[in-house]
């Protein structure tokens, strides 16, 4: 160690420069950042803007001048940037509200004329005049715009739209004949039958699925044409269709869903030769590769029809008697129920068989009364219900066995929403809207469910009795006041129907509640709707109170973000200042890798709207990424061996500071000794000496740091310059320099790391 000593001694002599070096290297107790510059300046700035006068127009000579002034406005924006296209808007949306039609459409023509392919300008300008009641000037808007730009299908959609509110069906289908000479996509076609199919045109909307296979050749719209066919009990019609689909593609572009399509259709008419005779000729002209899906369903229709019905009969008397066998020794064995059910509706044509069978199946109740051994047996009801319903086509007996189903269910302990909804739904298709409004309220009665009232709400708002639906909104809340969705649901319904002042008092009873399942959305969906309303002093009022409440890091974030998007005067000011408030917070609280995020996404926004002096501001702040090691104590306290991590060193913290560089100058002393020991040992003589040398040192060493303790106090910010300098100077003579402990303790410390950025932790190191 006196050989160590000796070697630092003797290059400290040689190298130590003869002008003065700092005594006190510690930073100031007190900082002075340009952010505390800025500030002091801004609070003590004396002219104080007022805000403009409030108007109050009394005459109308007020009034023209008032409408002068704002015309002015808006022709010097138009003159800055004709460009523009909210300008116009703007412009000619205030025109409207002044009751100014004429000077409005004026503004909207010279918006055209300067830029007649902006699709929003036409959108206004055509909805100006349906608002209006201006159908004329609505219908020459329209042609202008699809004359011009036939390519937009908005114009197209909102130009049929409109002729079919008006009751103008044949001008309606006129403009969807001048559409489909461009040749669309497939939706506008689709469109054009639905609305044809709306009117009961059946041989119109054939006549449109010509036009469109031959437009747009590809197999879904053959077998979409086929089924339209089938749907409309024309399968004569629908079997043309499909042998035309397969002449059309030839033998060297068959399809596998074609001729899959094609089979079933025949299937579900009883026509197994025909079925067969199709698959035969498919698997003939399809690879065997492109084919695995057809053999497979060729495979199953032969197993459910084959050639000899004495063969089919004996293999379905098997199956039967299998079945039979496996209900008999277990009855609750569903799954056999649910086979058994399904080749008897596949076989049978006699309705009672296939009943008798499923009242022996649901005859079995499960004896336990709990919810999980219930599930597969609610689906034999299911399937009972729609066996009566789409297949016996039998009404009465589908009501009935829907009710007998309910009154199985002990609904005291648990209850099947599925079965109250498939009944009510049942009714519906009846038109029977008051037993379907029964059986939900029903339902909510007996055992409410968040499911049946969503339910509930989802026909009211079908059938548009918002009254209702508000009743049941506020017997949901009753209920369950800790869903968060159904506040959200609650106040969208409200926004959608312009009650704003309603559906921002749901907001703040829902962010009253003391317990939420999902408060972040609830108070999200609140901000963004405050936000849509751009009432942005409400907005701010709501990022204040969420803060009070969690002071997270993505909160601060977009409250930042809002105020940068207000496109107010000062909201890149307003942004800065939320910035530095998070910063604050986030520091006391010592949340370091949230105050990293918030610092990362504050240099973003610096770099987009700030200046030079914010950005090396925010720079200054920015944390160093060290490397650190620390023991891992299993469950037990036993000890598991040493794990690393990254931690974050930042600028304010003064006590870490004299630490990371007391450590990053004992790992350039340890680099130096190895290189230094086989010289320093290879001399004895020097030894000597060096070890007197390296006493004296060490006593400079001392007076040194009693001289930094008395001037600690007058140091400022310059020192850490003047250190950084020093440091840089020479490599050497940093080694060198005396340390305040042991430096092979040091060496041995579990927290030093070799890694260049690496620190270890402060209060292990003190």
């Amino acid at each position: 160690m006196d050989d160590e000593f000796e070697a630092e001694t003797d290059t400290k002599t040689r190298r130590l420069p003869k002008m003065a070096k700092v005594k006190n290297k510690a930073p100031a107790p007190v900082q002075i950042t340009a952010e505390q510059l800025l500030r002091e300046a801004k609070e003590r700035q004396l002219e104080i803007v007022p805000p403009p006068p409030k108007q109050k127009i009394t005459d109308p000579a007020e009034l023209q001048e008032y409408r002068l002034r704002k015309r002015k406005f808006f022709e010097d924006q138009l003159r800055k940037n004709r460009t523009s296209v909210s300008n116009w808007l703007k412009y000619a949306a205030w025109e409207e509200s002044q009751k100014e039609i004429q000077r409005s459409r004026s503004i909207y023509e010279r918006g055209l004329d300067m830029n007649h392919r902006c699709v929003t300008i036409w959108l206004k300008y055509a909805e100006m005049e349906m608002k209006l009641r201006q159908i004329n000037h609505a219908r020459n808007i329209w042609d202008r715009a699809v004359t011009i730009l036939p390519r937009v299908n908005q114009f197209w959609y909102k130009y049929t739209y409109m002729e079919e509110m008006l009751g103008n069906i044949p001008g309606c289908r006129q403009v969807f004949e001048r559409w489909m000479e461009w040749e669309p996509e497939e939706q506008a076609w689709l469109s054009y039958i639905k609305m044809e199919l709306r009117y009961k045109e059946v041989d119109r909307a054939r006549a449109i699925y010509e036009g469109f296979i031959m437009c747009h050749p590809v197999v879904k719209n053959w077998i979409r044409f086929a089924r339209f066919e089938e749907g409309h009990g024309n399968q004569g019609n629908a079997r043309i269709v499909y042998e035309r689909s397969v002449e059309f593609y030839g033998d060297d572009n068959m399809e596998e869903a074609l001729f899959i399509a094609f089979a079933r259709f025949e299937e579900n008419q009883r026509e197994f030769d025909r079925v067969r005779a199709i698959y035969k000729y498919a698997l003939d002209k399809i690879p065997k590769q492109n084919a695995q899906e057809l053999f497979k369903n060729y495979s199953t229709f032969e197993k459910r029809f084959g050639d000899r019905s004495g063969i089919e009969n004996v293999i379905i008397s098997k199956r039967r008697f299998q079945y039979e066998e496996e209900v008999k020794s277990n009855p609750n064995n569903y799954d056999a129920w649910f086979d058994y059910v399904r080749l008897m509706e596949s076989d049978s044509e006699d309705w009672q068989t296939i009943r008798d069978v499923y009242e022996r199946a649901i005859s079995n109740i499960p004896p336990v009364h709990e919810k999980k051994h219930w599930r597969r047996y609610i689906y034999l009801w299911i399937m009972y219900a729609l066996f009566e319903e789409l297949t016996a086509k039998d009404a009465e007996r589908t009501r009935q066995v829907y009710k007998a189903c309910l009154e199985v269910i002990p609904h005291k302990k648990f209850t099947f929403a599925k079965i109250w909804i498939m009944y009510a739904q049942f009714e519906v298709r009846q038109k029977n809207l008051k037993v379907a409004r029964l059986t939900l309220g029903s339902s909510i009665g007996k055992c409410p469910k968040d499911k049946l009232y969503r339910e509930y709400i989802s026909l009211e708002l079908q059938l548009r009795e918002f009254n209702r639906c508000r009743k049941l909104y506020e017997k949901f809340l009753e209920f369950n006041p800790a869903n968060c969705t159904t506040w959200i649901k609650y106040a969208e319904m409200e926004t959608i129907l312009g009650d704003t002042s309603r559906a921002r008092s749901i907001y703040e009873l829902a962010i009253a509640q003391t317990l939420l399942d999902m408060p972040e959305v609830l108070w999200k969906a609140y901000i963004d709707f405050e936000i849509e309303q751009e009432e942005f002093e409400r907005t701010r009022d709501l990022y204040e109170r969420l803060l009070k409440k969690t002071q997270h890091v993505k909160v601060w974030i977009s409250y930042a973000q809002f105020e940068i998007g207000t496109d107010e005067e000062y909201c890149v000011e307003n942004a800065r200042t939320v910035y530095r408030k998070a910063d604050q917070s986030l520091r006391s609280e010592e949340q370091k890798e949230e105050r990293m995020l918030l610092l990362e996404a504050w240099r973003k926004f610096e770099y987009e709207k700030g200046d030079s002096t914010s950005q090396s501001s925010i720079e200054r702040m920015m944390p160093r990424k060290v490397k650190k090691r620390r023991k891992v104590e299993s469950e037990d306290q036993a000890d598991s061996g040493w794990e690393e991590y990254y931690d974050y060193i930042f600028p304010d913290e003064k006590d870490n500071q004299p630490n990371f560089k007391l450590l990053q100058m004992a790992k350039m002393w340890k680099q130096t000794k190895d290189s230094d020991s086989d010289s320093s040992s290879g001399d004895n003589e020097e030894g000597g000496e060096e070890n007197e040398e390296a006493k004296d040192t060490k006593s400079d060493g001392e007076e040194t740091n009693k001289k930094k303790k008395r001037n600690s106090s007058s140091s400022s910010s310059s020192s850490d310059d003047s250190d950084g300098e020093d440091e840089n100077e020479d490599s050497e003579e940093k080694q060198t320099l005396p340390l305040p402990l042991d430096l092979k303790d040091l060496d041995k410390d579990e927290n030093f790391s070799d890694d260049s950025s690496s620190s270890s932790d402060s209060d292990d190191e003190n």
